[in-house]
């Protein structure tokens, strides 16, 4: 029996399995999670996606972690707000973006790890850096992009 529900959420242009959150949807299964990838296509306000993935989850009775991916990062950290997770995984989240930015971020966790890229030009890293000092999660700045495609090997 799987004890946590890892819920991925996707960026605003990817889709619920593209190759990235596929390889992490699968490292936590192998790791016997359960896990899933929630679709988001075609939504492209932050707020009704924050709604879905908080219905979503509503209707799980297992410990959540809320993971995510560019805006999908900024979905799960806005959720991880309303919801009693255990912990909170964004690579390259978008925390800090114009039309859905939400300056204070209320966590009820404190077990919260970024990932970004050095070379991410659509997310600066120092949003993830601003956000990991004031939270005081745990950052892992690497070589990569936006999409972090190159690092996958690294990410698993």
């Amino acid at each position: 029996m799987n004890e946590i529900y890892v819920c991925w959420s996707h960026g605003k242009e990817s889709g619920p399995w593209g190759t990235k959150l596929a390889a992490m949807v699968e490292v936590a299964r192998n790791m016997g999670f359960e896990a899933d990838s929630l679709d988001y296509r075609g939504m492209y306000d932050a707020d009704k996606r924050v709604e879905k993935l908080i219905a979503h989850c509503k209707t799980i009775n297992k410990p959540l972690v809320l993971a995510g991916s560019s805006m999908g990062g900024h979905v799960s950290a806005r959720a991880a707000g309303e919801l009693k997770v255990e912990g909170l995984f964004l690579l390259a989240p978008a925390l800090s973006w114009p039309g859905f930015e939400k300056p204070d971020f209320v966590l009820k966790t404190d077990r919260v790890t970024i990932v970004h890229g050095w070379g991410d030009t659509i997310i600066p890293p120092e949003t993830s850096i601003r956000f990991a000092r004031k939270y005081r999660a745990a950052l892992h700045l690497i070589d990569g992009d936006h999409r972090l495609r190159e690092n996958i090997e690294e990410l698993i």
